[in-house]
């Protein structure tokens, strides 16, 4: 098949781009750098032509209110269009577990408008919804401040490795289309604060983590299981310690 994967350049998408190939199937890498631009629709016509697959791994490269929401807006259309133009069989998009519950958050509004599109859009469709990456962790704790000490949700949270998100989009583009949403985590389940603990003692970062039930994330209150699957969902492998040691963020080990 032929499958025009967008933002095929980035952490989830060159790894999912390896997969596809690996499986033999024609791919087409949509990026800026490669020409094909979603938000001015650059290239977009050109690169869906003959696609039966969509991958779009686009993400925003703002996290200001106004910018993401204008970012899958405008992306959303350009790419929907363009793919039924195109005649495509099968869209799928990453999303996040929790994205509905969620719009406090400038960001998951964004997320919540781009998920609306693709099911008006009329196209056959999977929207994957993710629990966080591992690869988030340092972002998560920037967001809690610059202090020693960081105040953190107690809410659960069920991390994934970049690896199994790209091994579980790789295998969804090429299944069924599911015309609905489907979610996919990590192995391991624990409080949020208890993580970001023990990735900062790993780490060798003297900083204290408080846990906090009001404490929000990203501008959202949180409930118990607002970020892990609350149904069926698809696991990955790779739990904290095995995915630790592969970064070679642990203290001790290499850079």
């Amino acid at each position: 098949m032929k499958i025009l994967v967008i933002g095929g350049t980035g952490r989830i998408g060159s790894k999912v781009v390896d997969r596809l190939h690996a499986a033999g199937h024609e791919i087409v890498v949509a990026a800026p750098s490669t020409g094909i631009d979603v938000l001015s629709g650059e290239g977009l016509a050109a690169a869906m032509a003959g696609t039966e697959v969509v991958v779009d791994l686009a993400n925003s490269p703002s996290f200001e209110d106004a910018a993401v929401l204008s970012f899958f807006v405008t992306a959303g259309h350009n790419i929907l269009a363009a793919a039924a133009k195109a005649g495509v069989r099968h869209h799928v998009a990453l999303s996040v577990v929790g994205t509905d519950k969620l719009a406090a958050s400038g960001y998951f509004r964004g997320k919540i408008a781009q998920e609306r599109l693709i099911r008006d859009s009329g196209l056959a469709y999977t929207i994957i919804h993710s629990t966080q990456f591992f690869e988030f962790l340092p972002g998560i704790l920037q967001s809690a401040g610059d202090g020693q000490t960081l105040q953190l949700p107690t809410a659960a949270v069920q991390p994934i490795a970049a690896e199994d998100v790209a091994d579980a989009v790789a295998r969804i583009a090429l299944q069924a289309p599911a015309n609905d949403v489907v979610e996919i985590a990590g192995p391991e389940r624990e409080s949020m604060a208890v993580l970001a603990q023990r990735f900062l003692q790993a780490t060798g970062d003297a900083r204290e983590v408080v846990g906090d039930a009001q404490a929000r994330y990203f501008g959202a209150q949180l409930q118990q299981d607002t970020l892990v699957p609350v149904g069926q969902a698809w696991l990955g492998t790779i739990g904290f310690e095995r995915w630790l040691q592969q970064s070679g963020l642990a203290q001790g080990q290499p850079a």
